[in-house]
């Protein structure tokens, strides 16, 4: 059995095998040193001008798999920086397992290869200490979620992976079956359906780590396929749900030496979130909160507000620092969101600014009495749906001026959600979350415009890291439901006909969460790329470098398969 255990200066003078990658070699002529790495970290082999295996081990090639067995000693010249720094193995056996052809890639964390050919080789890229830290952190988050929900007497339940597909959501991933034509398998985009089924089976505690799959526009924090730990209560209120998300998440967090406050999560409403931060996912590790305009401006006949909402973000001291260069930056990025200005005015000995001449008194005193000092800035954004912009600006200033806080971890739930968004192009309404949400009351049915949701969502440092909510368990509520999403009877017996039905026999109140593992993972690792956090992640296009999927497949195999 290979021995990766760490050695110390008190294992000095004890015989010991290791195996493990050739790091670096070092011939100085009269000694050579060779760094060996494994799992554990680095060790250094050390061979003196007399020994036998000395040239040997000068003509090792990095990444080569090798064997020693040798006696550990004290180093004379120690390294401080690594945790056997101390030691040194003086060895006397010596066995080339694999030989290695020069790497593409350096195996170090400052490699200067670029993310394409990283991927490529992802099995050398793996090997770089960074990303072996990063994998091991994920096993652990993984695993102080088992002892956790175990502990709290939840049952792990695996669900299906080929499905049924669903209109509701992101685009499925399809697959075709070969024994009924022209009939297809869905990938699950989560395992929704199956653990409210799981609930109506009266298993009452259900969790899983749960592979999931959407086919959707890619960012750097978001994959093709995820994985998700999906966590469903029987007989729980939004408050169960919320006590016992907030536990786990410090659970985690401590057994990654990263403990939050004892302190309750604080709680915001959808309202507040976007109020104050334009987004449902606000980072709050720094202020500039945004500033409600809209009222002030409701006069003002200029065709530029006419039809928008505006809102302001105010810069102490920022006069000087907001240069023309960095406000039309900041505008050029801002404008991906529709009829979107961004203007900027100065408190100097007046208010100074494009629009300013524009300006009634009334609106130039309205501006001044937001706190404007002689050397501030103000940023107004005006838009005919002013977050989006408004919140993008705020994190744009906040990442610039360096306001944010890499220290801390700042988590909190958004609470009474819309129960539906209004999709103009569609012509109808669609789910906030999805169509198995519960209203926050049955009356509020009534009017699908104004409708809230007993729906949360766990927010940790800008990252949207868990969401869910209390089902609806009442076969005619998730019928009224799905009318509003535009489903006609037939339409929800083809769909969800299965699901709907189980509702006949007896259907325990039920609420649930799930969380992001890959950006739970992230948060803790301090990296702002998901795929630094999967073992073999796709690329922002879909791809798979090293395997070159997706692929063609032969014409016997779409004959198999009835595809033309």
């Amino acid at each position: 059995m290979p021995n990766n255990a760490i050695y110390r200066l008190k294992d000095v003078g004890q015989t010991v095998t290791a195996q493990g990658f050739v790091a670096k070699v070092r011939d100085l002529g009269h000694l050579v040193f060779v760094d060996l790495r494994d799992r554990s970290g680095l060790l250094q082999l050390s061979f003196d001008a007399d020994h036998p295996l000395k040239e040997e081990a000068s003509q090792l090639k990095n990444e080569s798999v090798i064997e020693v067995t040798g006696v550990l000693k004290e180093r004379s010249n120690k390294n401080k920086e690594i945790p056997t720094g101390d030691i040194e193995l003086l060895v006397k056996t010596l066995t080339v397992l694999s030989m290695a052809k020069t790497p593409p890639l350096m195996i170090q964390d400052d490699t200067d290869a670029l993310e394409e050919t990283r991927l490529k080789y992802r099995y050398l890229d793996l090997r770089r200490p960074v990303l072996q830290n990063l994998i091991r952190l994920r096993h652990d988050i993984m695993q102080a979620t088992r002892e956790y929900l175990n502990q709290a007497d939840f049952l792990e339940i695996e669900t299906p992976i080929l499905n049924k597909s669903t209109p509701e959501g992101a685009r499925d991933y399809v697959v075709p079956s070969r024994i009924y034509p022209d009939h297809f398998y869905a990938l699950p985009q989560s395992p929704q359906m199956y653990k409210q089924l799981l609930m109506i089976s009266g298993f009452e505690k259900y969790y899983q780590v749960a592979k999931c799959f959407r086919d959707e526009d890619l960012r750097r924090d978001r994959q093709p396929e995820f994985t998700q730990i999906d966590i469903e209560m029987a007989f729980a209120k939004e408050k169960d749900v919320m006590a016992l998300a907030e536990g786990l998440v410090k659970h985690v967090f401590k057994k990654a030496n990263q403990a939050f406050s004892d302190q309750p999560f604080d709680v915001l409403t959808y309202h507040q979130a976007m109020e104050v931060y334009g987004s449902d996912k606000p980072d709050r590790r720094f202020g500039l909160p945004l500033i409600e305009c809209t009222e002030l401006f409701k006069n003002n006949s200029l065709p530029l507000f006419k039809g928008k909402k505006v809102k302001a973000i105010l810069v102490k001291e920022g006069a000087e620092k907001i240069t023309r260069k960095l406000s039309d930056s900041w505008a050029e990025m801002i404008n991906v969101y529709p009829e979107t200005t961004l203007l900027v005015l100065k408190k100097e000995e007046t208010l100074t600014g494009s629009i300013v001449k524009n300006l009634a008194d009334d609106e130039i005193k309205g501006l001044i009495a937001l706190g404007l000092e002689t050397g501030d800035a103000l940023m107004v954004v005006m838009a005919p749906d002013v977050y989006g912009p408004a919140g993008r600006l705020r994190l744009l200033m906040g990442e610039h001026f360096k306001l944010i806080d890499a220290t801390t971890h700042d988590a909190f739930f958004v609470v009474d959600w819309p129960l539906y968004d209004y999709d103009h192009d569609a012509k109808r309404y669609v789910s906030m979350h999805h169509p198995f949400t519960a209203p926050k009351t049955l009356e509020s049915l009534e009017d699908p415009g104004q409708a809230l949701a007993s729906a949360y969502d766990l927010v940790i440092d800008g990252h949207e890291v868990g969401g869910g909510s209390i089902r609806i368990h009442q076969k005619e509520v998730q019928e009224t439901v799905f009318r509003h999403l535009g489903m006609d009877e037939k339409m929800i017996e083809e769909q969800f006909g299965f699901f709907v039905k189980a509702f006949d026999y007896g259907t325990p109140p039920h609420g649930g969460i799930a969380f992001g593992l890959d950006r739970l993972v992230m948060i803790l690792g301090k990296t702002d790329n998901i795929r630094d956090v999967i073992a073999f992640p796709k690329t922002s296009s879909g791809q798979c470098l090293m395997s070159e999927a997706p692929g063609q497949i032969s014409d016997h195999q779409k004959k198999e398969l009835s595809l033309k």
